[in-house]
């Protein structure tokens, strides 16, 4: 039983990371803009924030530290995109790529860095229940903090004219500008935000998830959280339901290599890339779905009159 408490904890804890990053991109798609920037962006707020650790030995400043340098990237992008119409898949891809490049130029002297003594959180009582304390309730607060944003953007986008608005801009936005509404400025804010949660998942994962700082230790996450917006039908709650199911198959990997499973450790290593492309495969054989869920002005640049 406890082995099992312990992958569920692992499962929420490689999840988060995900719905971080994924919930961030859901806005940004909302918005009618598609990001493919997010590994540069969580590589280079995954240095910042561990850097920001080793020199002050504060996670908060090295959170904000994460999230200040992914809004910065998705701004440079949203500059580009929106107002400059550049291509959006060409030029998310060119940040991907730069913050691949940078973060490992920068991040070179903390190789071998060390964080400062990492606290442990627990949630007093609730913690000292069988199975269920170590599954649920000995978790960093963002753990629950990623819960609460998923609910809270729920909220945002159904009950709030503020939602409405940025539903309104990716589905039409020469609606919403003949309407009054700055498009443009509305979509750069949705990027910001979104790049700013991006952010704060590569802070995590170098402060939090595994605290070290190594060249590309995001390893293709922020790819399988673009993907997790599709597969998810741009609805916040299953993008936290599918960000648990690719974090369960990320720590499945490592139960059945503990547990001793003959299975080759290279096709356990590719379980998460596996089930991305397969899932991704199963829901592109209806298109139509696809396109009833997806915004309509998704990467689609807008020419105002």
């Amino acid at each position: 039983m406890e082995t099992y408490a312990l992958l569920w904890a692992a499962t929420m804890n490689a999840g988060t990371v995900l719905a971080l990053a994924s919930l961030g991109l859901l806005i940004n798609e909302k918005a009618g803009i598609v990001n493919l920037g997010a590994e540069g962006m969580m590589l280079c707020a995954a240095i910042a924030g561990f850097a920001t650790v080793t020199t002050t030995g504060s996670d908060a400043l090295g959170f904000l530290a994460g999230m200040g340098a992914g809004a910065l990237m998705a701004a440079l992008f949203g500059v580009l995109v929106i107002w400059m119409n550049t291509n959006q898949y060409a030029t998310g891809l060119a940040l991907s790529l730069f913050g691949g490049g940078f973060s490992a130029f920068v991040g070179v002297s903390f190789v071998q860095a060390k964080l400062p003594e990492r606290v442990q959180y627990e949630l007093p009582v609730l913690a000292d229940m069988p199975f269920i304390g170590p599954a649920l309730f000995k978790h960093h607060p963002l753990v629950y903090g990623a819960i609460a944003l998923a609910l809270g953007l729920i909220y945002f986008l159904y009950r709030t004219r503020a939602g409405l608005v940025l539903r309104a801009v990716g589905e039409s936005p020469e609606s919403a500008h003949a309407l009054g509404y700055p498009v443009r400025r509305i979509r750069l804010l949705a990027v910001v935000v979104g790049g700013a949660l991006c952010g704060l998942a590569g802070a995590y994962i170098s402060i939090i998830y595994t605290p070290l700082w190594v060249e590309g230790m995001i390893a293709g996450k922020g790819w399988i959280a673009l993907a997790l917006t599709t597969f998810a039908t741009w609805r916040p709650a299953r993008v936290l339901l599918g960000a648990y199911l690719f974090g369960g198959v990320t720590m499945l990997q490592f139960h059945l290599q503990a547990t001793g499973v003959d299975v080759p450790s290279q096709f356990l290593s590719m379980l998460p890339y596996l089930s991305t492309i397969m899932v991704l495969a199963l829901i592109s054989k209806n298109p139509r779905w696809l396109r009833v869920n997806m915004p309509a002005s998704i990467g689609k640049p807008f020419y105002p009159g």
